[in-house]
């Protein structure tokens, strides 16, 4: 590897390696192929946007990023970093270009609910500049667990 990571649009070559990062994660929403191509369809409703963090040596993605966007918020449905790369920064980079994008698009703000255990990820959003917004009771499965709100103001 290279080292290099960059960051784009996601392709419909990279769903397998998408779904590989994503089982291989907790806390990570249950997508199927079909819900990772949707994302990636301009015709879809709501309107996504959807990232990957690609290895410079071979293109392959380490981590991704969706969020839809109806003007003007955007609520960002996942997001993940496969195990090897966390650690790294690599998710708040992803996030950066991620609000960069939504920006383009007319998002004012962007939230999201994480998992009241997920403390790892909860620094990740705080660093990234979100507040909490509210609580959601009983928001998970599987096992059942309440949601922490989270809100971004894009500037």
């Amino acid at each position: 590897m290279s080292g290099e990571i960059a960051i784009r649009p996601m392709r419909s070559a990279d769903v397998e390696r998408v779904l590989e990062i994503a089982a291989a994660l907790r806390n990570l929403p249950n997508w199927s192929r079909a819900a990772y191509l949707t994302a990636m369809d301009p015709l879809a409703q709501p309107r996504r946007v959807a990232l990957v963090a690609a290895d410079g040596a071979d293109d392959s993605p380490i981590g991704f990023a969706i969020a839809n966007v109806v003007p003007p918020a955007a609520e960002l449905e996942t997001i993940a970093v496969a195990e090897t790369y966390q650690r790294r920064g690599w998710a708040g980079v992803l996030l950066k270009e991620l609000f960069e994008k939504l920006r383009q698009v007319a998002a004012a703000e962007v939230y999201l609910e994480v998992r009241e255990s997920n403390e790892a990820a909860i620094r990740v959003y705080r660093r990234a500049g979100f507040v909490e917004a509210g609580h959601r009771k009983a928001y998970y499965a599987d096992p059942v667990e309440d949601a922490t709100v989270m809100r971004l103001t894009l500037a």
